[in-house]
């Protein structure tokens, strides 16, 4: 397996700094979400092959939470790759930064979360896409496994739930843990998986225990959806990942 480089978990630049991103996300999407998303589609389909199961389970309109698992940097196209929506993006701080890419997430519709900060400006940026009956993906795992394996959910998607009532769709996102093997020309099928989605009576102010109960509830979904989705692998397939 590729070595993967170890992540950087505290990001020492002032709040202040961020807030342009906020804003932007707040006020919608230009033209670079679709310039990206014709750029990227074509590879996407044609290199890995996607194929989506469940694609009615995705409402065509409301406030949405997507909640992937995430094992590659491409999960966030193959999840959007046979959606018409446009999905919302919270990011790792992290991505910020270099010229180019920090212009396609800024007028692309991606916003960041601070990490190794209680950062509650990305929670009210994300409340207020809901609120604006966008779809917005949220990595149930936090942040991208780094074993090859699915991880454990963090609190944040249960506070989001909990706090919007907004459905939640579970997706499982198969294929994607060799992704970073592409510089030895090896391009894996991916297989993303769109589960019924779940619905929790609004509470406001609960605590971190009751987040992770609900964030649990819903990654237990994409768990039984993705052992789905690696039982019906052929054993080649299961012995290359």
């Amino acid at each position: 397996m590729t070595e993967i480089k170890p992540q950087r978990y505290k990001d020492e630049r002032p709040a202040e700094y961020f807030d342009q991103f906020h804003a932007a996300a707040r006020r919608g999407v230009g033209w670079t979400y679709m310039f990206v998303r014709i750029l990227i589609t074509l590879p996407t389909l044609l290199l890995w092959r996607v194929r989506a199961i469940g694609l009615d389970n995705v409402p065509k309109s409301g406030p949405l939470l997507l909640a992937p698992n995430h094992l590659s940097q491409m999960d966030h196209f193959f999840t959007a790759v046979y959606l018409r929506r446009k999905i919302r993006f919270m990011a790792k701080s992290q991505i910020f930064g270099p010229p180019v890419i920090t212009y396609v997430f800024k007028h692309g519709g991606v916003f960041p979360v601070r990490r190794g900060h209680k950062d509650e400006e990305a929670f009210r940026t994300a409340f207020t896409l809901l609120e604006q009956e966008e779809m917005l993906l949220i990595y149930a795992e936090g942040g991208r496994s780094r074993t090859g394996q699915l991880g454990e959910p963090k609190a944040g998607i249960g506070r989001l739930a909990l706090e919007s009532g907004a459905p939640v769709v579970p997706v499982a996102i198969y294929g994607s843990a060799s992704v970073r093997r592409w510089k030895r020309f090896t391009f894996p099928q991916v297989t993303v998986q769109y589960g019924e989605p779940i619905r929790f009576p609004i509470e406001r102010d609960v605590g971190r225990k009751r987040q992770l109960e609900v964030a649990r509830e819903i990654f237990n979904r994409v768990r039984e959806m993705y052992a789905g989705l690696e039982a019906r692998q052929p054993s080649h397939q299961l012995n290359d990942a």
